[in-house]
């Protein structure tokens, strides 16, 4: 076993290390309790009750401000991860254990190569932007800038997942629902958690290898053991004056290895399929480690060569086969470098019963990089002039100087050429470093008996810097390729005090690292930098009326009541330097939105403990806000209902009203203008192209036409006349219409969420618990941003849809191009985050808890969660058919939900609690192409049916993990992730489908094989 890193095998040591001893340790008769308390935990978080006494403390029931009273179930679905479940499956960070819960679309930044680094979480089919994200009850951050990797992973009691709207008491953005992180309290003692986990994986032939071996194309097979993680936690905490005053506090650290595409079979090569079921091939890439070489004059002008790779100085034609053209991704992070420190503390002091002051601090800092290849990029990326070489260039044979130079061969005279190379040194990298702080602080205390306040506020302040790899000094190559002869030594015309290195661009292989520190010089750094900043103030009162004898006369418990109000302030600020608005453009930003908010919420125990009504209950809230940025007020409201005719049952049903404000990011796309050209070559569709159809004389011939794509009544659609039809008038220049982004209002969306359920707690099965919810979310006016062939495409595919349509602005004339300074309110095509009809998301969760104690054998416990989409997509206007996703990709179905998967874990315990086992059966069902669909809605036409590549069969993956816990101080696990090492499912063109070049969806599905981790607790 090989690791790739000192570090890696350094934490694995340490572990190793700390742990050999603890075998020597008496064990423990009682050190099962931290798995009941699991069970306890999960099933009260389930039901949305109090944890039994013997458990500890009330449990905070996620989705309502007011604190959980014995006998009252919460009427929206919960589910909840506990820290056992989280230990079981020894992530390295939390967006591991989020992306295997069947409610979250996943979202593996570490296994994508684009990936800023910051980890986001994305509830059902909706975006993160709708996923409101909070750390014990209090947002974490602002939408844009958020990163759940904040959160230490080793001080999580339990992760909350609320799915359906509860913007009424949380505010804006809980349109889909909320993931609350509850952090461990009053932790006392010091303890040391390390884990440390890497991958060991065989690597099969398949068709990618196959294609890769085509092209010369390295394939790795076999075993391979890389991609070690170190993750290392210090925690410490003490309780003083009498448990008065409460401190703790953590720093952790941790490490990635990186692991590149090369790495996997399945990744060898990018993997194309042209057309719908037309050949395979690899992308391929000119930049070649042999060098393209191309004659911009003379007889060869425009023919590609390549160096021969023989090393004898010819030319060779450039195109497909070994040693040829290159694979321009072999070296991508397939696992992402990364290294991550994360510090915090927690306080709180009671003065009284009614005052405690109590605050709370956490920061990170983390760089991760993504490898590019060091190049010399085509000319073009500077502008339109080509690159000189002279024609006595002392690296020229006289083969390749007559190609390029033709008479000139051994002149001193310049000619023009194109050169790409891909030279063998080391990579370059593109950096994000990710900073955050976030601090809570307030007071909060009971008045009374009846009486609960909490006044505080949160500040979070997450800065992003972004470094890209730098284009070389395009003169400095130019000097570099001016090269003549001095006493038999290649060297450079300009002198060598000027410090230039040649450059032998006429042979294949170059590793002159002296002359990639020279390109590389003379060029500033590109950097951007963006900040995003949350201030949040908010105060909120809780009060239990029953204690005033404000009580339903056929209840119990009395009305309980909570209220609140709330300011909240988004900012984001975004400055690039001038080598970065150079290559990137657009401008530097200054954004900010500000709310003010009121809420109230009230819970109303009607009936309780009567014949055939166990509890009768409703509960209701209502949230009044108004932005700066918008001149309306908004409303949000809930109202909740739960029916029990028995101990046994629990029938709930719960209604949303939601709303989302547009995020700062999403306010400036909109309302900002700019005029830009459309990417690509598409002109306006309703002027004459030249193409190629079939001719309706002659069968299975073609004939041109200069005829427009789209028909007449579509063009008439965009406000065209009907004599300009196919008028070359209408032609772009260059063949790239205008696109105006900005200039509209983006409104809130408006959510409507339903769920309707069942609780089951059998008294004849002790320890089973069993749920069903039914929940139905759509949003009106959904916000989106839109490029440009969003209303091209969808005019087009609607026939004229006005929806569409509308999104195509001609000028006065017809004409689509136009600028800022000349008819600036018509003349393009509209692009920006604007408001369309509505998105839709239903289904069915499914979740079950079972614990059977088997007397003198030990205990085992069982937990279910499953969820069945019936619908996952929208509508995009009053004319167009509801797009149903649900268990489909491509055609735009871009979230990857298939219609089932469930995660079933059963865990077995020793009586002493010495040694537990769990195994986890995780199931993601099958997902098919939406050609295949059958439903024309989202492309499913029968000239479209795949015949290859169609489908991704439904996976079942296991895992297994092993504690040994020993005299409550240590605790050692084993454990296997993947544990039959599945490789992952190949998909070509799978960047349309997941951005993604690995051939794969890697968010989706283990995709680097069996993890294999190695975890120690000790306690002190």
């Amino acid at each position: 076993m090989v690791f790739r890193h000192s570090v890696s095998l350094g934490a694995l040591s340490a572990a190793l290390v700390f742990a050999t001893p603890a075998f020597a340790q008496q064990t423990s008769a009682d050190s099962s309790a931290s798995q009941d308390q699991s069970t306890a935990t999960r099933t009260a978080v389930m039901t949305g009750q109090a944890a039994p006494e013997e458990t500890g403390a009330d449990i905070m029931v996620t989705g309502t401000r007011i604190p959980s009273r014995p006998n009252i179930t919460a009427a929206a679905p919960i589910t909840s991860v506990t820290s056992a479940d989280i230990k079981a499956q020894s992530p390295s960070n939390i967006e591991e254990v989020l992306n295997r819960l069947p409610q979250i679309s996943p979202d593996s930044q570490q296994n994508y190569q684009d990936s800023d680094g910051r980890q986001r979480i994305k509830l059902r089919s909706l975006g993160f932007e709708r996923t409101l994200v909070l750390v014990d009850g209090k947002r974490l951050g602002t939408q844009n800038g958020e990163d759940a990797g904040i959160i230490p992973v080793s001080l999580i009691e339990r992760v909350d997942v609320l799915t359906g709207g509860a913007s009424s008491v949380y505010g804006s953005d809980a349109v889909a629902g909320v993931v609350n992180f509850i952090l461990k309290p009053d932790f006392k003692g010091i303890r040391v958690d390390a884990n440390y986990n890497f991958y060991n994986h065989i690597n099969r032939a398949n068709i990618v290898t196959d294609q890769a071996q085509k092209n010369g194309f390295p394939t790795n097979t076999g075993m391979v053991t890389d991609g070690g993680r170190a993750d290392l936690t210090l925690t410490a905490g003490t309780a003083l004056f009498d448990d008065k005053l409460k401190v703790s506090g953590f720093v952790n650290y941790k490490h990635a290895d990186l692991v590149p595409y090369g790495n996997r079979s399945t990744s060898a090569c990018q993997l194309i399929q042209t057309g719908k079921d037309g050949p395979l091939s690899c992308s391929l890439s000119s930049y070649s480690k042999s060098g393209y070489i191309s004659p911009r004059s003379g007889a060869n002008n425009g023919t590609a060569y390549i160096n021969n790779p023989d090393g004898t100085r010819t030319f060779v034609p450039y195109g497909p086969g070994p040693n040829n053209a290159a694979n321009p991704y072999d070296n991508y992070s397939y696992q992402r470098a990364d290294e991550r420190v994360n510090a915090g503390g927690f306080a709180s002091l009671k003065l009284s019963p009614e005052i405690e002051l109590y605050g709370s601090g956490l920061w990170f800092r983390d760089k991760s990089t993504n490898n590019v290849p060091t190049r010399v990029f085509a000319y073009n990326n500077y502008g339109s002039t080509p690159y000189q070489v002279n024609c006595n260039n002392p690296y020229l044979s006289g083969s390749q100087a007559t190609a390029l130079c033709g008479a000139a061969a051994g002149t001193s005279a310049l000619v023009p050429l194109d050169i790409r190379y891909r030279l063998n040194a080391p990579d370059l990298v593109d950096t994000y470093i990710n900073t955050g702080i976030r601090a809570t602080g307030g007071v909060r205390g009971k008045i009374g008996t009846a009486w609960t306040y909490d006044v505080g506020g949160v500040y979070a302040r997450n800065q992003q810097d972004w470094m890209p790899a730098t284009l070389p000094n395009f003169s400095r190559i130019n000097q570099a390729l001016n090269v003549v002869n001095v006493g038999g030594t290649p060297t450079c015309a300009v002198g060598a005090a000027a410090g230039c290195v040649p450059f032998d661009a006429f042979s294949a292989g170059n590793a002159n690292q002296a002359f990639v520190n020279f390109i590389s010089g003379g060029v500033d750094p590109e950097k951007q930098r963006t900040v995003n900043t949350l201030t949040n103030v908010l105060a909120n009162v809780t009060g239990d009326l029953g204690k005033y004898g404000i009580t339903s006369p056929f209840a119990e418990q009395g009305l309980a009541f909570a209220a609140g109000v709330e300011y909240r302030e988004d900012r984001l600020t975004s400055v690039g330097n001038a080598a970065f608005r150079a290559d990137y453009g657009g401008s530097d930003s200054n954004l900010s939105q500000h709310v003010w908010e009121g809420n109230i919420e009230l819970q109303a125990p009607l009936v309780q403990h009567k014949p055939l009504i166990e509890q009768l209950q409703v509960n209701g809230g209502f949230r009044l806000s108004k932005y700066n940025t918008n001149p309306d007020k908004f409303t949000t409201w809930k109202l909740e209902g739960l029916y029990s005719p028995v101990r046994d049952i629990v029938l709930r049903a719960s209604f949303n009203k939601a709303q989302r404000a547009p995020t700062v990011t999403e306010t400036y796309q909109a309302t900002n203008i700019n005029f830009s050209k459309q990417g690509g070559s598409q002109n306006d569709f309703c002027a004459p192209v030249p193409r190629l159809i079939a001719d309706p004389a002659r069968p299975g011939q073609t004939i041109t036409t200069t005829a427009p794509l789209a028909s007449q009544a579509v063009c008439r659609a965009t406000g065209l006349s009907d004599a300009l039809y196919g008028s070359a008038l209408l032609l772009c220049p260059d063949n790239q219409c205008t696109v105006r982004s900005g200039g509209f209002t983006a409104s809130p969306e408006t959510a409507y969420t339903q769920t309707y359920g069942i609780i089951l707690k059998p008294s004849f099965i002790p320890g089973l618990v069993l749920s069903v919810d039914r929940y139905r979310i759509k949003i009106n006016n959904s916000l989106g941003y839109n490029d440009d062939s969003y209303y091209t495409d969808g005019c087009m595919r609607s026939n004229g849809d006005p929806f569409f349509c509308s999104g195509i602005v001609r000028a006065a004339n017809g004409t689509l191009y136009a600028t800022a300074n000349t008819n600036p309110t018509s003349g393009f095509i509209r692009a920006g985050t604007t408001n369309y009809y509505f998105s839709i998301s239903r289904g069915y969760d499914f979740q079950g808890q079972y614990g059977v104690r088997l007397g003198s054998v030990g205990k085992l416990d069982m937990s279910f969660n499953g969820s069945l989409t019936t619908f996952a997509g929208g509508q995009d206007s009053p004319l167009q058919p509801q797009r149903n996703c649900a268990g489909y990709y491509g055609n735009g179905c871009s979230q990857l939900l298939p219609k089932w998967s469930h995660g079933l874990r059963t865990t077995y315990t020793t009586p002493n609690g010495v040694f537990n086992a769990s195994f986890n059966w995780r199931y993601v069902g099958s997902l098919t192409s939406a050609n295949n669909s059958g439903d024309p809605a989202i492309g499913g036409t029968p000239d479209r049916a795949q015949t290859t590549f169609y489908r991704i069969a439904p996976i079942s993956y296991f895992d297994l993990a092993l504690t040994f816990n020993i005299a409550k101080r240590y605790s050692l696990r084993l454990i296997s992730n993947n544990l039959l090492d599945k490789s992952a499912p190949i998909l070509p063109n799978s960047y349309d489908i997941s951005l993604a070049r690995s051939n794969t969806i890697p968010a989706r599905y283990d995709s680097l094989g069996r993890n294999i981790a190695i975890g120690f607790t000790a306690n002190f």
